[in-house]
């Protein structure tokens, strides 16, 4: 069984909502770095790349009472993103962690699990303005791995992306749709990358 220490507790008690797990993730660093760390391992260092963020936001929004899951979004060219959801009143809302402004919090306010993952769509872009989601993963639920201590431990928690990348991914677009697909505006671009950090960015190829 897994004990939060009290300095944990109390930074879980300022994190009263959603939206302020996500603006806690938007202070921290972004981390460039490989590896999978536990939540305590992301308090204590301050720093957490995508994946980290979204297993970190699960944690919290379990303190909150919200089951602990993720979903996983595919792409091509680019970086693949993971997402913590929640869901409220019957309505889905999303907690990310990204190097990428637009790809973050989702309000809950989508019914279908896909809204919430379709509404990243047209920001979910690589450094040249490809537009990249692919496909994206039925949810998690990081409880199935409590026994494995994955709050807090020291493990690296590779494990979790192993499982994510098992799931069934569902497509959200044809090859014909592909094609057709325009590009993202200068402008759009530049404020993805507003704030990010240079060395964890994605370097897709030009085709």
């Amino acid at each position: 069984m897994e004990t939060w220490a009290k300095g944990e507790l109390r930074l879980f008690g300022r994190l009263s909502s959603p939206i302020e797990i996500q603006r806690y993730l938007n202070r921290m660093a972004y981390d460039p770095d490989y590896g999978a760390r536990s939540p305590r391992w992301i308090i204590k260092e301050r720093k957490a790349h995508c994946f980290e963020g979204a297993i970190f936001a699960a944690a919290a929004l379990r303190q909150l009472g919200y089951r602990p899951r993720l979903v996983d979004i595919r792409s091509w060219n680019d970086d693949d993103h993971v997402i913590a959801v929640f869901k409220e009143r019957g309505l889905w809302g999303a907690v990310a962690k990204s190097n990428f402004t637009l790809i973050r919090f989702r309000e809950p306010v989508y019914p279908p699990l896909r809204e919430p993952v379709m509404s990243y769509f047209d920001v979910y872009f690589n450094a040249l303005g490809d537009k990249t989601m692919r496909s994206y993963s039925l949810p998690l639920d990081l409880s199935r791995f409590d026994g494995r201590d994955w709050m807090t431990t020291d493990e690296d928690l590779e494990y979790i992306g192993d499982k994510l990348n098992a799931l069934k991914h569902i497509p959200v677009i044809t090859r014909g749709m592909i094609r057709r697909l325009n590009r993202a505006d200068g402008d759009l671009v530049k404020a993805g990358l507003l704030g990010a950090k240079p060395e964890g960015l994605y370097r897709p190829k030009r085709h």
